[in-house]
């Protein structure tokens, strides 16, 4: 029997906002399978466990740069190991030059950017003397750029989150507004092909699961479950989401209404899918104020 470990079952409470004794016994019967007791929740306690996860699973911040004439634009995340060194100002320099650096040079990959030159250094160089400098390891994750069809609009939320969305018509307020929503929201995709394969298929087996529990005819519980997945498309696509403004309106319905259209969207979330060590807060605070205390000894020792 796999162990299950009370970290274990905090996060899935956390992700699911089930009740502590049914997480354990969930990771009990999957064998500590995190994502099939998430599953198994969900199939139970049906909306209970259906809450959206937004705990961020590693630090680091997010960072945009678009041209003055919003034809285009670039979004990187750069992750590091704790919140403290994600506020440092060395650290939200680099993210920001990497914007600046993506939006200019259009790299086709990581390791291509961590070739470019950056301040008389390459950015693998810069990343690296970071690093010594500040004492904790850091790492660029992704990115992306887009060439506009129409104008990009973008939302930063506390360095957290971000937001680069191609808006074709309409004007600059409905661009914010749709950024805005996207990072509230945070729509899997603009429409149903856009939504990962493995998604649907996961979303149509938990309602057969639940479906099948009903007692129903087959030819019933078909049209059940074909009800939840059409269901799940609307609330994880673009233009099938309630707008946020006005949930009485979809956001496909908002565009229709200004005569424009979404091109593309990119979401940045920090950590997302990221799986985050657990650590004593406490400890790691004190280490940070123990550091600090050694470095000024030094100083007055030096000086």
């Amino acid at each position: 029997m796999a162990e299950i470990t009370a970290n274990a079952v905090r996060d899935l409470r956390e992700k699911t906002g089930a009740p502590m004794m049914e997480c354990k016994k969930a990771l009990v019967e999957c064998e500590g399978d995190p994502t099939k007791a998430e599953d198994l929740l969900r199939v139970r306690l049906g909306s209970k466990a259906s809450k959206a996860s937004s705990r961020t699973a590693a630090e680091g911040v997010v960072a945009i740069r678009v041209a003055k004439d919003g034809r285009a634009g670039a979004i990187v995340e750069v992750n590091c190991e704790t919140d403290f060194v994600a506020q440092n100002e060395d650290f939200l320099k680099f993210a920001d030059a990497l914007a600046e650096l993506i939006a200019a040079r259009n790299p086709a990959d990581v390791p291509a950017l961590s070739a470019l030159a950056l301040g008389g250094s390459t950015v693998e160089q810069t990343r690296a003397a970071l690093v010594g400098k500040i004492g904790e390891n850091m790492s660029i994750r992704r990115f992306a750029r887009i060439d506009a069809k129409g104008r990009l609009s973008h939302y930063i939320h506390n360095r957290k989150i971000g937001v680069l969305v191609d808006v074709n018509g309409g004007d600059e307020q409905l661009g914010k507004d749709l950024a805005m929503h996207i990072a509230a929201s945070k729509p899997k995709g603009l429409t149903k092909s856009d939504v990962p394969a493995d998604l649907l298929e996961r979303e149509r087996s938990i309602a057969a699961v639940k479906a099948a529990e009903s007692g129903k005819p087959a030819n019933i519980v078909e049209k059940i479950v074909e009800g939840s997945v059409q269901k799940y498309i609307k609330e994880v696509t673009l233009l099938g989401q309630p707008f946020v403004k006005n949930d009485k309106q979809t956001v496909e319905a908002l565009l229709k209404a200004n005569n424009a259209s979404v091109s593309r969207f990119v979401l940045y979330v920090v950590g997302e899918g990221i799986e985050k060590k657990s650590g004593d807060f406490a400890a790691e605070v004190m280490e940070q104020v123990s550091k600090a205390k050694k470095d000024a000894d030094k100083s007055e020792k030096v000086a």
